[in-house]
Order: structure tokens, then C-alpha cells, then sequence
């Protein structure tokens, strides 16, 4: 009985071995940066037409005025003038975004510059 013994336990530790090296590594998940994140969706699934083709340096611009104390209907103005589409939804959509990804700790200044915004009537 006692010549069994060792092949019985070199048989258990490399089963276990064998388990314990099978087990998958966990999946990364890991948030693109924050220009990566901000470029793909304003220019390729939503497709702003930027002035000078600079969509990181027009939604960093926008994070400049919000830092800066400009009002937001300004910078609504501003950006409907600037970039394509102009309209009333894309550039509410283009400024929040911009300051939401871009500069996420001025996103109280946006709120307080935006209370009580009517849209212009058109």
C-alpha cells in the first residue's frame, strides 16, 4: 500500500496544477481617454463639422469659455455659428459633451450659466 501513495499525490497535485492553470485571466475593461472618447462620437458617429477640422481643440475652446465665466447662451450662439449642425439640439449636445468628457469639474459652472435658458423662438 505504501508504493501507491507518492503516485497518488503526484496525480492530485497535478490535477490541480491543471485546474488551477485553465482558470481564464479576467477581462480588462479599461474607459478610452477622455479626447479618444470625445472625438469618436462628435466626429465619427455623430459628425460635426468642426472649424480648422479641430475637434479636440473647438470642445477644449468650449471648456475654456465655461471656465472663464461665459454665459451659455453665448456659447450656444457660438457654436451654432461655428460648427454644423447648427441647430438648437447639436450644440446643446456639442456643449455638454465637450465639458461632460472633456473637463468634467466644470460641469457646475455649465449648470449655473444655463439655469432658466430659453431657446431663441424658431
Amino acid at each position: 500500500m505504501k508504493r501507491g501513495t507518492p503516485l497518488i499525490a503526484v496525480i492530485v497535485a497535478g490535477t490541480a496544477f491543471g485546474v488551477i492553470t485553465q482558470t481564464p485571466a479576467p477581462l480588462a475593461h479599461a474607459a478610452p481617454a477622455p479626447e479618444v472618447e470625445y472625438t469618436y462620437d462628435v466626429v465619427a458617429r455623430r459628425h460635426y463639422a468642426f472649424p480648422n477640422n479641430d475637434a479636440i481643440g473647438y470642445g477644449y475652446g468650449i471648456c475654456d469659455k465655461v471656465r472663464n465665466g461665459e454665459a451659455y447662451p453665448q456659447i450656444m450662439g457660438d457654436v451654432k455659428s461655428d460648427v454644423l449642425p447648427n441647430d438648437e439640439f447639436a450644440a446643446n449636445y456639442l456643449v455638454s459633451y465637450a465639458v461632460g468628457i472633456l473637463c468634467p469639474a466644470e460641469i457646475w459652472q455649465l449648470r449655473n450659466s444655463a439655469a432658466g435658458y430659453q431657446p431663441p423662438p424658431g
